[in-house]
Protein backbone atom coordinates (compact mmCIF):
# COMPACT_ATOMS: atom_id res chain seq x y z
CA UNK A 1 0.00 0.00 0.00
CA UNK A 2 1.09 3.55 -0.67
CA UNK A 3 0.14 6.63 1.39
CA UNK A 4 1.02 10.16 0.31
CA UNK A 5 0.64 13.00 2.80
CA UNK A 6 0.23 16.63 1.71
CA UNK A 7 1.47 18.71 4.63
CA UNK A 8 3.48 21.78 5.54
CA UNK A 9 5.38 19.47 7.91
CA UNK A 10 6.05 16.26 5.95
CA UNK A 11 9.03 15.39 8.15
CA UNK A 12 6.70 15.04 11.11
CA UNK A 13 4.73 12.28 9.37
CA UNK A 14 7.91 10.55 8.23
CA UNK A 15 9.35 10.51 11.74
CA UNK A 16 6.09 9.32 13.32
CA UNK A 17 5.96 6.44 10.84
CA UNK A 18 9.57 5.39 11.29
CA UNK A 19 9.16 3.36 14.48
CA UNK A 20 7.31 0.30 15.73
CA UNK A 21 4.89 -1.66 13.59
CA UNK A 22 4.65 1.06 10.93
CA UNK A 23 8.41 1.36 10.68
CA UNK A 24 8.74 -2.40 10.21
CA UNK A 25 5.98 -2.37 7.59
CA UNK A 26 7.94 0.21 5.63
CA UNK A 27 11.17 -1.75 5.97
CA UNK A 28 9.43 -4.88 4.66
CA UNK A 29 8.02 -3.03 1.68
CA UNK A 30 4.42 -3.41 2.87
CA UNK A 31 3.89 0.34 3.08
CA UNK A 32 5.28 3.18 0.97
CA UNK A 33 4.98 6.65 2.51
CA UNK A 34 5.86 10.00 0.97
CA UNK A 35 5.26 13.58 2.03
CA UNK A 36 4.50 16.52 -0.23
CA UNK A 37 4.96 20.08 0.98
CA UNK A 38 2.60 22.57 -0.72
CA UNK A 39 5.13 25.30 -0.06
CA UNK A 40 7.34 23.65 -2.70
CA UNK A 41 4.62 24.46 -5.24
CA UNK A 42 3.88 28.01 -4.07
CA UNK A 43 4.75 31.03 -6.19
CA UNK A 44 6.68 34.20 -5.33
CA UNK A 45 9.66 34.95 -3.15
CA UNK A 46 7.82 34.13 0.06
CA UNK A 47 6.33 30.81 -1.13
CA UNK A 48 3.02 31.86 0.33
CA UNK A 49 0.50 29.10 1.07
CA UNK A 50 -2.21 31.06 2.88
CA UNK A 51 -4.16 34.31 2.82
CA UNK A 52 -6.82 36.20 4.77
CA UNK A 53 -10.38 34.84 4.62
CA UNK A 54 -13.00 36.67 2.60
CA UNK A 55 -15.66 38.14 4.84
CA UNK A 56 -13.15 38.92 7.58
CA UNK A 57 -12.43 37.07 10.76
CA UNK A 58 -9.33 35.75 12.49
CA UNK A 59 -6.69 33.44 11.09
CA UNK A 60 -5.65 32.49 7.60
CA UNK A 61 -6.96 30.06 4.97
CA UNK A 62 -4.75 27.78 2.88
CA UNK A 63 -4.60 28.70 -0.81
CA UNK A 64 -5.97 26.52 -3.59
CA UNK A 65 -3.10 26.42 -6.07
CA UNK A 66 -0.19 25.18 -3.90
CA UNK A 67 -2.37 22.44 -2.42
CA UNK A 68 -3.78 21.43 -5.79
CA UNK A 69 -0.31 21.23 -7.31
CA UNK A 70 0.95 19.11 -4.42
CA UNK A 71 -2.01 16.73 -4.77
CA UNK A 72 -1.41 16.51 -8.52
CA UNK A 73 2.25 15.66 -7.93
CA UNK A 74 1.25 12.96 -5.45
CA UNK A 75 -1.24 11.50 -7.92
CA UNK A 76 1.36 11.47 -10.69
CA UNK A 77 3.92 9.63 -8.54
CA UNK A 78 2.04 6.34 -8.87
CA UNK A 79 -0.46 5.12 -11.48
CA UNK A 80 -2.70 3.38 -8.93
CA UNK A 81 -5.96 5.26 -8.17
CA UNK A 82 -5.86 7.17 -4.89
CA UNK A 83 -8.59 8.23 -2.49
CA UNK A 84 -7.96 11.78 -1.29
CA UNK A 85 -8.88 12.32 2.35
CA UNK A 86 -8.93 15.67 4.14
CA UNK A 87 -8.25 15.40 7.87
CA UNK A 88 -10.92 17.57 9.46
CA UNK A 89 -12.91 17.72 12.73
CA UNK A 90 -15.97 18.12 10.50
CA UNK A 91 -15.37 14.78 8.80
CA UNK A 92 -16.71 11.28 9.24
CA UNK A 93 -15.56 9.79 12.56
CA UNK A 94 -12.79 7.24 12.09
CA UNK A 95 -13.76 3.74 13.20
CA UNK A 96 -12.01 0.41 13.04
CA UNK A 97 -14.48 -0.74 10.39
CA UNK A 98 -13.53 2.22 8.21
CA UNK A 99 -9.84 1.59 8.87
CA UNK A 100 -10.29 -1.90 7.42
CA UNK A 101 -11.89 -0.38 4.31
CA UNK A 102 -9.02 2.05 3.87
CA UNK A 103 -6.41 -0.65 4.48
CA UNK A 104 -7.78 -2.62 1.52
CA UNK A 105 -7.21 0.27 -0.91
CA UNK A 106 -4.02 0.49 -3.01
CA UNK A 107 -3.41 4.18 -2.30
CA UNK A 108 -4.39 7.05 -0.04
CA UNK A 109 -3.56 10.74 -0.24
CA UNK A 110 -4.03 12.46 3.11
CA UNK A 111 -4.45 16.23 3.07
CA UNK A 112 -3.44 18.08 6.24
CA UNK A 113 -4.88 21.52 6.79
CA UNK A 114 -3.48 24.32 8.96
CA UNK A 115 -4.62 27.71 10.23
CA UNK A 116 -8.40 28.17 9.81
CA UNK A 117 -8.55 25.45 7.18
CA UNK A 118 -8.53 25.05 3.41
CA UNK A 119 -10.33 26.97 0.68
CA UNK A 120 -13.66 25.17 0.26
CA UNK A 121 -13.31 25.12 -3.51
CA UNK A 122 -10.23 22.94 -3.26
CA UNK A 123 -12.08 20.48 -1.03
CA UNK A 124 -15.02 20.31 -3.45
CA UNK A 125 -12.77 19.71 -6.45
CA UNK A 126 -10.08 17.37 -5.10
CA UNK A 127 -11.23 15.61 -1.91
CA UNK A 128 -13.16 12.34 -1.86
CA UNK A 129 -13.97 12.37 1.86
CA UNK A 130 -13.28 14.21 5.10
CA UNK A 131 -12.18 12.22 8.12
CA UNK A 132 -12.10 13.07 11.84
CA UNK A 133 -10.29 11.28 14.66
CA UNK A 134 -12.43 12.94 17.34
CA UNK A 135 -14.61 15.83 18.37
CA UNK A 136 -11.82 18.26 19.14
CA UNK A 137 -9.58 20.65 17.21
CA UNK A 138 -5.84 20.23 16.61
CA UNK A 139 -3.34 22.77 15.33
CA UNK A 140 -3.20 20.90 12.04
CA UNK A 141 -4.02 17.64 10.34
CA UNK A 142 -0.60 16.03 10.80
CA UNK A 143 -1.36 14.22 14.06
CA UNK A 144 -4.62 12.93 12.63
CA UNK A 145 -2.85 11.77 9.46
CA UNK A 146 -0.26 9.95 11.56
CA UNK A 147 -3.10 8.14 13.35
CA UNK A 148 -4.57 7.01 10.03
CA UNK A 149 -1.16 5.86 8.76
CA UNK A 150 -0.59 3.80 11.90
CA UNK A 151 -4.07 2.27 11.97
CA UNK A 152 -3.98 1.35 8.27
CA UNK A 153 -0.38 0.14 8.15
CA UNK A 154 -0.77 -2.39 10.95
CA UNK A 155 -3.54 -4.13 8.99
CA UNK A 156 -1.32 -4.81 5.98
CA UNK A 157 -0.60 -8.52 5.57
CA UNK A 158 2.67 -9.31 7.33
CA UNK A 159 2.89 -6.06 9.30
CA UNK A 160 2.23 -7.72 12.66
CA UNK A 161 4.30 -10.55 14.04
CA UNK A 162 1.10 -12.48 14.69
CA UNK A 163 -1.86 -11.72 12.42
CA UNK A 164 -4.18 -12.94 15.18
CA UNK A 165 -3.22 -9.86 17.21
CA UNK A 166 -5.24 -7.61 14.90
CA UNK A 167 -8.23 -9.94 14.97
CA UNK A 168 -8.39 -9.78 18.77
CA UNK A 169 -8.06 -6.00 19.05
CA UNK A 170 -10.79 -3.83 20.49
CA UNK A 171 -13.50 -2.88 17.96
CA UNK A 172 -12.61 -5.80 15.69
CA UNK A 173 -15.08 -8.54 14.81
CA UNK A 174 -18.23 -7.76 16.78
CA UNK A 175 -17.09 -4.27 17.80
CA UNK A 176 -16.65 -4.95 21.53
CA UNK A 177 -13.74 -3.82 23.68
CA UNK A 178 -10.89 -6.22 24.34
CA UNK A 179 -10.63 -8.27 27.54
CA UNK A 180 -7.97 -7.68 30.25
CA UNK A 181 -4.53 -9.18 29.68
CA UNK A 182 -1.90 -10.45 32.16
CA UNK A 183 1.70 -11.68 32.06
CA UNK A 184 4.43 -12.74 34.51
CA UNK A 185 4.77 -12.74 37.47
CA UNK A 186 1.70 -14.65 38.63
CA UNK A 187 1.77 -12.98 42.04
CA UNK A 188 2.61 -9.32 42.53
CA UNK A 189 2.04 -6.62 45.11
CA UNK A 190 -0.55 -5.15 42.72
CA UNK A 191 -2.54 -8.38 42.57
CA UNK A 192 -2.66 -11.92 41.22
CA UNK A 193 -3.40 -13.29 37.77
CA UNK A 194 -6.95 -14.73 37.60
CA UNK A 195 -6.91 -18.47 38.27
CA UNK A 196 -8.80 -19.31 35.11
CA UNK A 197 -5.93 -18.03 32.95
CA UNK A 198 -3.58 -20.47 34.70
CA UNK A 199 -5.94 -23.44 34.45
CA UNK A 200 -4.98 -24.65 31.00
CA UNK A 201 -8.69 -25.12 30.25
CA UNK A 202 -8.94 -23.34 26.91
CA UNK A 203 -12.74 -23.49 26.81
CA UNK A 204 -13.04 -21.81 30.22
CA UNK A 205 -10.37 -19.27 29.30
CA UNK A 206 -12.26 -18.36 26.12
CA UNK A 207 -15.49 -18.08 28.10
CA UNK A 208 -13.84 -15.84 30.71
CA UNK A 209 -12.28 -13.59 28.08
CA UNK A 210 -15.57 -13.21 26.27
CA UNK A 211 -17.39 -12.40 29.49
CA UNK A 212 -14.76 -9.83 30.44
CA UNK A 213 -14.99 -8.26 27.00
CA UNK A 214 -18.74 -7.93 27.41
CA UNK A 215 -18.44 -6.48 30.92
CA UNK A 216 -15.71 -4.02 29.96
CA UNK A 217 -17.82 -2.80 27.05
CA UNK A 218 -20.87 -2.54 29.30
CA UNK A 219 -18.93 -0.45 31.81
CA UNK A 220 -16.88 1.77 29.52
CA UNK A 221 -18.74 1.92 26.20
CA UNK A 222 -22.36 0.78 26.66
CA UNK A 223 -23.18 2.40 23.32
CA UNK A 224 -21.10 -0.29 21.60
CA UNK A 225 -22.96 -3.01 23.47
CA UNK A 226 -26.26 -1.56 22.30
CA UNK A 227 -25.05 -1.74 18.71
CA UNK A 228 -23.60 -5.25 18.94
CA UNK A 229 -25.68 -8.21 17.84
CA UNK A 230 -25.40 -10.35 20.98
CA UNK A 231 -26.31 -14.00 20.73
CA UNK A 232 -27.86 -16.23 23.36
CA UNK A 233 -24.44 -17.30 24.66
CA UNK A 234 -23.37 -13.67 25.23
CA UNK A 235 -26.60 -12.80 26.98
CA UNK A 236 -26.19 -15.87 29.19
CA UNK A 237 -22.63 -14.81 30.13
CA UNK A 238 -23.91 -11.39 31.20
CA UNK A 239 -26.81 -12.93 33.12
CA UNK A 240 -24.48 -15.37 34.91
CA UNK A 241 -22.17 -12.55 35.95
CA UNK A 242 -25.05 -10.38 37.18
CA UNK A 243 -26.42 -13.29 39.20
CA UNK A 244 -23.01 -13.84 40.80
CA UNK A 245 -22.52 -10.09 41.51
CA UNK A 246 -25.95 -8.74 42.47
CA UNK A 247 -24.47 -5.79 44.40
CA UNK A 248 -22.37 -4.51 41.50
CA UNK A 249 -23.54 -1.24 39.86
CA UNK A 250 -23.18 -3.02 36.53
CA UNK A 251 -25.70 -5.68 37.50
CA UNK A 252 -28.55 -3.23 37.13
CA UNK A 253 -27.66 -2.18 33.57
Amino acid sequence: MRIDVVSLFPDFIDQAAAVGVVGRARERGLLALQGWNPRDYAQGNYRRVDDRPFGGGPGMVMLIDPLRAAIAAARAADPAPARVIYMSPQGRPLTQAHVRELAALPRLILLCGRYEGVDERLLAAEVDEELSIGDYVLSGGELAAAVVVDAVARLQDGALGDAESAVQDSFEGDGLLDCPHYTRPVEHALGQVPDVLLSGNHAEIAKWRRQQSLLRTLERRPDLLDEAALGKADRRLLADWRAAHPDSPRSGD
